[in-house]
C-alpha cells in the first residue's frame, strides 16, 4: 500500500463534507481547487456513500445528503458555522479560479493585520472555504499590535 493510500484511508485528521450532489462536488473541486480524485464508493441507488480526494496534498472525503441517514449538508442546514482553512500559494489567482468554477466570494482577498493575504469563497454545495497566503509573519507582540490597530474601540 502507498503512503498515499494509507493517508487517506487513515488522515491524522480530513474533512468529511456531506454534499447534495457529491459527485458535482468532486468535479467542482478539481475545477476550483485542482483535487484529485483519489477514490469513490457508488450505492445501489448511484448516490456516493463514500469518496476521497486530496486538495493540496490533503484529504478531504465527500459524501452525499441522505436524510434518511441523518447526512445533511450546509444548503439543507441553511449554512454551516465551519470553514475550511486553506493555505495556497497564491490566495488571489485560487479565488479567482474557484469564482470562476462557480463558487461564490464571501470576502474578497486582501491582506490581513494577522500577516496573510486572506480571503473566502462559498462553493456552490455551501462549503465555505478560506484561501490563505502567508506574506509577512508577526510575533505574539507584533501580533496583537497590529490587532489594537484594526479593532475600533468603544466610547
Amino acid at each position: 500500500m502507498s503512503d498515499q493510500a494509507d493517508l487517506t484511508q487513515n488522515p491524522p485528521l480530513a474533512p468529511h463534507l456531506v454534499c447534495a450532489g457529491a459527485a458535482e462536488a468532486i468535479d467542482f473541486y478539481v475545477r476550483a481547487f485542482g483535487a484529485e480524485e483519489v477514490m469513490r464508493l457508488p450505492g445501489s441507488d448511484g448516490k456516493l456513500m463514500h469518496s476521497c480526494v486530496l486538495i493540496n496534498g490533503s484529504p478531504v472525503m465527500i459524501v452525499d445528503e441522505s436524510i434518511d441517514w441523518g447526512l445533511r449538508g450546509p444548503l439543507s442546514l441553511g449554512g454551516s458555522p465551519v470553514t475550511l482553512n486553506l493555505g495556497v500559494p497564491d490566495a488571489d489567482a485560487w479565488a479567482d479560479r474557484a469564482v470562476a468554477a462557480g463558487a461564490t466570494l464571501a470576502m474578497p482577498v486582501s491582506e490581513q493585520f494577522w500577516g496573510d493575504r486572506y480571503g473566502v469563497v462559498v462553493d456552490p454545495f455551501g462549503h465555505q472555504w478560506a484561501l490563505v497566503t502567508p506574506v509577512r509573519s508577526l510575533n505574539q507582540e507584533e501580533l496583537a499590535d497590529a490587532m489594537a490597530a484594526t479593532t475600533p474601540t468603544t466610547g
